[in-house]
């Protein structure tokens, strides 16, 4: 399918027709100082020609026409939208509607929603009858974990305004980290990544097994480290201070913090490459802001690392983390403790682009890899776009069974030996829904730091690894903190202490909030046209009330059998009542997968 890219900026227009079957680019076009008389117009990285009289709709009308000398059709349009609020966490069809509530979002990324929103109205003007599909740079994160996207403010005060963590650059962490997960030939599920996204504006990701848990930018693209004309993380009451004393309004404020400060602030100038030359030339101001960025950087990395219990690769990307090889070093220096040594040529020989997407410029013996990779938002935008207007339409009215998933155990031989006696086989107490399994006549106790939780019961036949499944709430009664994985992930999960009436067992690692998910069989897959390891959205409707679940995993097996599993506090939120005891009971409730969110986490 051949898709228009469009990314519009304040002062540039990207735009690259994109072969999406064959994942390249037919056509890249670069409109470029859109704010001046000087537009110029740059096509597959040749020499620029002059725009006369500049703007917008002079830049689509310069893609048209390069467009149709080349005798290239697009098949639909996609737009990158920097916010896309809590509401939008998928490709998205552009019409009236969505663009009006794209319209009261603009106050939240006044840089970059504007001129997206104008670029999309042009674009629907210039291609009427088209396809128009919207991106947003906050999706790649909607997988943040409370603890991750919430605000310590009051609570009445967040829910009122909506106030939470959203991050950006979400298209280019997503890109990359699928590059990475292909260049060190390992699954994208099985990695932990911390992305860097280091351009005029800056964003980093803690990317565990496919899924973003931690950025560097929240509610806006204000927070995180330093960029170009923004100055990241900053203390609030210096904000409070400095409006009392200079006098300054909410507007002065927000243009201070989106147009004077970062790298300008600090340097003078915010270009990467004006303020490496001035500190090579002994300028302490700009010798300054490079260290305060750099050091910025290799905190959040640090920090992300620990969030997720180590790393596996660490990316560098965007137009200074692709080109600086300076800013490279001075980023992963200190960082051998985390098993990253830097290999100093590597480094500075390492040049990427479309072609050549990734070097590896870490020593050949480090156990975590260093990556430099080409990132191409535009291509991941047209992907996402093809995913969503060629992939097959979800039956609305078949319907899927719910069960309540409540804590329960799973234990290995020698763990039901030491936890019930000597030569102890499990006693079926009542078959589930899954086939072979069954929930045993045995409990056990669950001990943690902060309380204990009696009589949790044990699921059979037993597995090759001990494994806990809790709920939110039992995670604070027990005082852990329990990822929310799917089950047999237990890489660098907390453990925890189990009592039976015959000894106990302490678990180094272990504890998971399961991931809510789907048992198909083939056949149920076939149906609702998804595939193993995929990722839906799913309508839940129970006692006249009706709730979207995302981010549902589907596992399709010929030993399934067609169900969703909740966790207890889901099914309370959703109003799910249970039909009988057990640890899965079946609800009341049913459910209607609504659209293919997102392909397979590999």
């Amino acid at each position: 399918m051949l898709i228009l890219a469009i990314n519009c900026g304040s002062s540039s227009l990207k735009a690259a027709l994109v072969d999406t079957r064959a994942e390249r680019r037919r056509c890249s076009i670069l409109v470029d100082r859109l704010d001046s008389g000087d537009a110029t117009v740059t096509v597959d990285g040749g020499a620029p020609s002059t725009l006369p009289g500049g703007g917008l709709a002079a830049a689509l009308a310069a893609v048209v026409a390069i467009l149709e000398g080349l005798a290239l059709n697009p098949e639909a349009v996609v737009h990158r939208v920097a916010h896309g609020g809590g509401q939008y966490t998928r490709p998205t069809p552009v019409d009236d509607d969505v663009l009006a509530a794209l319209e009261a979002l603009a106050p939240l990324a006044p840089l970059h929603n504007p001129p997206a929103l104008a670029g999309i109205r042009a674009a629907r003007d210039r291609w009427v009858g088209i396809p128009q599909v919207a991106v947003f740079d906050t999706a790649f994160h909607a997988t943040l974990p409370r603890r991750a996207r919430e605000y310590a403010l009051p609570r009445a005060l967040t829910a009122r305004h909506g106030l939470r963590r959203h991050g950006f650059h979400g298209t280019s962490h997503a890109f990359v980290a699928r590059q990475a997960a292909q260049h060190l030939r390992r699954p994208l599920k099985d990695l932990r990544l911390v992305t860097c996204h280091l351009g005029n504006g800056c964003s980093l990701a803690a990317v565990e097994f496919g899924r973003s848990v931690e950025t560097s930018m929240g509610l806006t693209p204000l927070e995180g480290v330093p960029m170009g004309t923004r100055p990241g993380d900053i203390d609030a009451g210096l904000l409070l201070a400095l409006m009392r004393a200079e006098g300054l309004g909410v507007d002065d404020t927000l243009r201070l913090l989106t147009h004077e400060s970062g790298l300008k602030g600090l340097a003078g100038v915010a270009d990467m490459r004006e303020i490496e030359s001035r500190a090579a030339a002994g300028d302490d101001a700009a010798r300054l802001a490079l260290a305060v960025f750099t050091h910025r950087v290799r905190k959040y990395i640090g920090a992300y690392a620990a969030v997720m219990g180590g790393v596996d690769a660490i990316v560098f990307t965007g137009g200074i983390g692709e080109n600086s090889a300076l800013v490279r070093h001075r980023v992963a220096q200190r960082l051998d403790f985390l098993g990253a040594p830097l290999d100093e040529d590597a480094n500075r020989d390492a040049r990427v682009d479309h072609e050549r997407r990734v070097e590896d410029i870490a020593e050949p013996q480090a156990a975590v890899r260093l990556l430099v990779i080409a990132t191409d938002e535009e291509l991941q935008m047209a992907g996402e776009a093809a995913a969503l207007l060629t992939g097959p339409a979800v039956p609305a009215t078949r319907r899927i069974p719910i069960a309540i998933s409540a804590r329960h155990v799973h234990l290995t031989p020698a763990s039901i030996e030491t936890l019930f006696g000597p030569g102890h086989s499990l006693t079926v107490d009542h078959a589930i829904s899954q086939p072979g399994q069954f929930a045993a006549c045995e409990r056990v106790s669950l001990v943690g730091p902060r309380g204990r939780i009696d009589g949790v019961r044990v699921l059979g036949p037993p597995r090759r690894a001990d494994q806990v499944e809790i709920s939110r709430t039992d995670e604070f009664l027990l005082g852990i903190d329990a990822p929310v994985r799917e089950s047999g992930d237990l890489r660098g999960t907390p453990g925890i202490r189990l009592e039976g009436p015959a000894g106990a067992v302490p678990l180094k690692q272990g504890v998971i909030c399961a991931l809510r998910h789907i048992h198909m069989s083939p056949a149920d897959a076939q149906s609702f046209g998804v595939a193993d390891r995929d990722t839906v959205d799913v309508r839940i409707e129970s006692d006249g009330r009706s709730l979207v679940f995302g981010d549902v995993l589907v596992r399709v097996s010929p030993d399934f059998i067609l169900e969703m599993h909740v966790d207890t506090d889901e099914g309370n939120a959703a109003g799910l009542e249970r039909r009988s005891e057990g640890v899965l009971a079946g609800t009341a409730g049913e459910a209607a997968v609504l659209r293919r969110s997102a392909g397979p986490v590999r």
